[in-house]
């Protein structure tokens, strides 16, 4: 019977994948860490929606794709990670795929994965990308993303209307999101708090309607296209 991760303890993960070998393959991989511990797992994703809400793991390592090809279980995984953020606010979503899909990454983001890294990755890298998402860092895989990025400065929205809601302080802030910079240099940069910048980032995503800081930086990618005055 799994158990609920302690948050004083390991850093609980549940696992999704339709391939019980690649499942047993991740559950040694990270039982064998003594800061990690698996504490659930499903084969598709009514099992991972039932069962990862109960034992409220901090990681969840999801496959993108679950199913055999043509059956609808194409970035299945991705609708996951967005309805288990929506169940598990705090939960870092870590999409595992054996596809370089620049689609699914852009879905991905969208729906607040905190990384997505390809099957192909060592396990040691695996380990370190869990323990990153962990932390409240992104892990993205440094080459599909930069071809994403170049896609998002493509045509820009036309004005929506959450960005009516930021102030002009916040829309700064969101535009050195988009430029990379973290909460320490924007503080710098703004010369605040680290602190305030702190609750000014929680208080554009939640203006914005997102809950990561990433899906912020999308946003800010995108208005980087927009003439002045829409």
């Amino acid at each position: 019977m799994p158990q609920t991760a302690d948050p004083e303890g390991p850093i609980g993960v549940f696992l999704l994948d339709d391939h019980e070998v690649v499942r047993r393959g991740l559950r040694d991989l990270l039982d064998a860490e003594s800061d990690l511990t698996v504490v659930g797992e499903a084969a598709n994703a009514r099992e991972a929606i039932a069962r990862a809400p109960a034992v409220r793991p901090r990681v969840a390592v999801l496959d993108v794709r679950l199913g055999s090809s043509g059956d609808g279980g194409d970035h299945e995984g991705i609708e996951v990670c967005r309805e288990l953020r929506t169940r598990l606010p705090d939960l870092a979503c870590l999409m595992l795929t054996s596809f370089d899909d620049d689609e699914a990454l852009f879905d991905a983001i969208m729906a607040g994965a905190a990384g997505y890294v390809l099957k192909q990755i060592n396990g040691s890298d695996l380990v370190s990308a869990v323990r990153t998402v962990a932390g409240g860092r992104s892990m993205l895989d440094p080459g599909a993303t930069a071809r994403v990025m170049a896609r998002l400065r493509g045509p820009a929205p036309s004005g929506p209307v959450e960005l009516e809601k930021l102030s002009p302080r916040e829309r700064e802030i969101l535009q050195l999101i988009g430029d990379g910079l973290t909460n320490r240099q924007i503080a710098e940069r703004l010369f605040l708090a680290e602190k305030t910048v702190k609750n000014r980032i929680s208080s554009i995503l939640s203006k914005l309607g997102v809950g990561r800081r990433i899906q912020a930086a999308v946003i800010a990618e995108r208005l980087k296209e927009r003439p002045t005055g829409q």
